[in-house]
């Protein structure tokens, strides 16, 4: 099973990429349950190009695309803006093909400073998993902001819930292969 996980802050000290990293993590250290392969996509990084319709981007670009297509199972976690997901990710599913990504299982993270507009972003998201006909786990994680500080989650119920969410999005995920 391959999973591709996704830190969809473009902050480079984010919070958002250190819950994902956690959860990449968690996945690696379950492989005993469920044998898989992880790419981390870290959009803080940069080198995804924006879309321009045209077709041109870089290497960054094609290999993010490639990962995602590939994969089995996302796992996305972005930061909430403005009442939205993250501009980033918006720009990165520009670039892939919905009719490659059928029978695919989703899990979402979403982080916020408070504790307003996590459903909002969790029916946001869950619409653009339906729009690529990807399977989302209905249960999302949200997180607020103050259970990560200097670089660590120092939260364990948040660690728990995102631990639930890997095994139930990769549980959910062997079922449909099954199918």
């Amino acid at each position: 099973m391959k999973v591709v996980v996704i830190s969809a802050s473009p902050r480079k000290i984010g919070k958002t990429q250190t819950i994902m990293k956690y959860v990449a993590e968690s996945i690696l250290d379950n492989t005993y349950v469920y044998p898989v392969e992880v790419k981390f996509i870290n959009l803080s990084e940069g080198g995804i190009d924006y879309y321009t319709g045209d077709g041109a981007f870089g290497n960054t670009t094609k290999q993010a695309i490639k990962d995602i297509t590939e994969a089995d199972v996302w796992i996305i976690g972005t930061p909430i803006y403005n009442s939205f997901f993250s501009s980033a990710l918006k720009n990165l599913f520009e670039y892939i093909d919905y009719k490659k990504t059928a029978g695919k299982t989703a899990g979402l993270v979403i982080v916020a400073s408070g504790n307003s507009g996590f459903a909002d972003v969790q029916t946001l998201l869950t619409q653009l998993m339906s729009y690529f006909n990807v399977i989302t786990n209905p249960r999302a994680v949200f997180v607020t902001a103050d259970t990560v500080d200097n670089g660590k989650i120092i939260n364990e119920d948040v660690n728990s819930r995102l631990d639930h969410l890997v095994d139930e999005t990769l549980g959910l995920a062997r079922k449909v292969s099954n199918d």
